[in-house]
C-alpha cells in the first residue's frame, strides 16, 4: 500500500490514518507459519513539529503447532511499530533507523511486512507452562502423569 505523504511532510501538526489488510501474496514470503486470520494493519503518519513518524499496529492470528506437545491451537498476536520518516539521509549508515520517503511516498505494506517478519515468534507453545511429550512413551504430560520420567531419574 503506497501512501503519498507530501502534505504531511510539508505541514506541521498534520496526520493521516490508514487501515488495510495485508495482501495474501505478500504474506507468501513468510514460510513455516499459517495465518488463521487476515493480517490487519492500522496506524497513522503524523508530523509533530517537523518530526514525521509512522506508527502502526499489526494484528493477526496464527495456527500454531506447539513445539513441545504438538497440539494445534490458534493464537492471537498484536505488535506495535514506530518509525521516523525522512525525505533523504546525509549518511547512508543511518538507513536502517529511518524510513525514507522517496518521491514523497512510503510503502506501508512493505514496512509492515518487515516488522511482522522480525516479530514472529521463534518458539511456538500452546501455553507458557506446557510440559510437552514424554520422551520415553510419548504421552502428553499436560494430560497425564507417566512413570517413565521417574524411571529415568532414579535408574
Amino acid at each position: 500500500m503506497i501512501m503519498h505523504i507530501k502534505n504531511i511532510l510539508n505541514v506541521p501538526n498534520s496526520s493521516e490514518a490508514f487501515s488495510f489488510v495485508m495482501p495474501e501474496e505478500q504474506l507468501a514470503v513468510i514460510r513455516d507459519f499459517e495465518f488463521a486470520t487476515p493480517v490487519q494493519i492500522t496506524g497513522k503518519v503524523a508530523n509533530r513539529a517537523g518530526v514525521v513518524t509512522l506508527t502502526m499496529q499489526i494484528t493477526f492470528s496464527l495456527l500454531v503447532t506447539c513445539d513441545r506437545c504438538l497440539k494445534q491451537t490458534v493464537q492471537a498476536f498484536s505488535y506495535d511499530a514506530e518509525h521516523l520518516v525522512v525525505r533523504f539521509l546525509h549518511d547512508e549508515e543511518d538507513e536502517e533507523n529511518y524510513v525514507i520517503a522517496k518521491a514523497d511516498s512510503i510503502d506501508i505494506a512493505e514496512i509492515a511486512l518487515s516488522d511482522l517478519i522480525l516479530e514472529l515468534p521463534t518458539k511456538l507453545l500452546c501455553s507458557e507452562d506446557c510440559k510437552g511429550l514424554c520422551p520415553q512413551c510419548g504421552c502428553d504430560r499436560n494430560l497425564t502423569e507417566c512413570s517413565c520420567m521417574n524411571k529415568i531419574i532414579f535408574d
